[in-house]
């Protein structure tokens, strides 16, 4: 198992990782693995919590990064979509009918994705990681950085009420949206509003679903956004907007208030209890173009690795992480130092996996929200979002 070191009274570990979301654990698990010392550090006391978004991800990302779908964090699995324009036409696109016996529930057949209890899973994936060998300290706030003249850094934390010093050969700043990590080392993280969405949830009971992630555009439920009803199981359900901020007359709980109450679907919440409500910011914008220093980079929101079109960002943060804790591990396995320029692999390997797609996605997404005509830009986006999601998109998905 990888240990931490001391020189005098300082920890030393090869790996700081600043915040313990999904592309910060699969960064330190990767790493770990390949037998790095890594620490993880969040300021928050809990894992997992705030939740700040819904918790749809596919089988594939899951697959992808290692992580067993396990009844210990999935609620509901996924089978298809239905997407909704603004008056309530719909798109369904159910993966059991399109292709039987590869999706479905029956024996021999595989969900398309899952609905996850996001503070569940962020702690399994921290749990995953500590067995990897990974150190994590809770309440513990990351105040600075400083390159050395040897070629590695220090980090200045403040863990309970006590300020200390580590020293690291690298810093993966993963603690999302307008990273102050990136800002340490003179990256632009700021974001604008234009390219920020508001989201709200409500987690709610007495609602029927049919495994499918329901979607519904239109500028008078979600201006900028999209409203959704993703199904927990059991008769709950996520239902949540996202709102581009710049863009509305109201906030988000207005807007979300007006979804249930006066859509086509209000006879179907019409019963529903608000048992939870839950949001936070989602970064729209397009990734950083510079996502690291000397002895730094970012992952997941922190470098704005989200799915512009649909806002997604846990299957991208996963993806990230693995992509991000092998190249680390294999530069720091060889000997050679973490300078900005060494780290620029970083940044190209994660170009040819999935960043080219996702700058493609942002350039869809401007040009529709640059749209002045509302009911076009509506159009626009309810093709878009039947097409990215059916069978012969001609969106590779990432």
């Amino acid at each position: 198992m990888p240990n931490s070191s001391s020189i005098g009274t300082m920890t030393v570990f090869d790996i700081v990782v600043i915040g313990s979301g999904p592309a910060g654990t699969t960064t330190a698990r990767y790493a770990a693995e390949k037998g790095l010392s890594v620490l993880m550090v969040d300021k928050k006391q809990e894992l997992g919590a705030p939740i700040q978004c819904s918790g749809a991800v596919s089988f594939n990302a899951l697959d992808n990064a290692g992580v067993f779908p396990s009844p210990e964090f999935i609620q509901e699995a996924i089978y298809g979509f239905a997407i909704y324009n603004g008056q309530g036409q719909k798109k369904v696109i159910d993966y059991r009918k399109i292709k039987p016996g590869e999706y479905g529930s029956e024996a021999g057949a595989k969900p398309l994705g899952f609905v996850v209890d996001r503070r569940r899973f962020d702690r399994y994936l921290a749990t995953q990681a500590e067995r990897a060998g990974v150190t994590i300290w809770l309440k513990t706030e990351a105040l600075g950085y400083r390159v050395l003249d040897d070629g590695s850094c220090e980090v200045a934390l403040k863990k309970f009420n006590d300020t200390i010093t580590v020293k690291a050969k690298v810093v993966v700043g993963a603690d999302g949206v307008q990273s102050q990590v990136g800002k340490w080392a003179g990256i632009k993280t700021h974001i604008k509003l234009s390219e920020l969405a508001s989201c709200l949830q409500f987690v709610v009971d007495g609602v029927q679903t049919e495994g499918l992630l329901e979607i519904v555009t239109g500028h008078e439920w979600a201006p900028g956004g999209y409203a959704w009803v993703f199904p927990k199981g059991h008769g709950y359900a996520e239902i949540g907007l996202g709102v581009t901020r710049t863009m509305c007359t109201d906030n988000a709980q207005v807007y979300l208030d007006k979804f249930l109450k006066q859509s086509f679907f209000k006879e179907r919440f019409k019963n529903c209890r608000i048992l939870e409500i839950q949001g936070g910011g989602v970064p729209l914008a397009a990734p950083l173009k510079i996502q690291h220093a000397d002895n730094l980079i970012l992952v997941g929101d922190a470098a704005r690795h989200v799915n512009s079109i649909t806002g997604g960002g846990i299957h991208t943060a996963l993806s990230s992480g693995k992509i991000a804790g092998n190249f680390l591990a294999a530069l720091l396995l060889s000997g050679e130092p973490c300078t900005k320029e060494n780290l620029k692999g970083y940044h190209n390997n994660w170009l040819n996996a999935m960043g080219n797609n996702m700058w493609k996605l942002y350039e869809v997404k401007r040009k529709i929200f640059d749209t002045a005509d509302i009911a076009q830009r509506d159009e626009q986006l309810y093709a878009t979002m039947s097409n990215y999601f059916s069978v012969d998109s001609e969106y590779k998905k990432i």
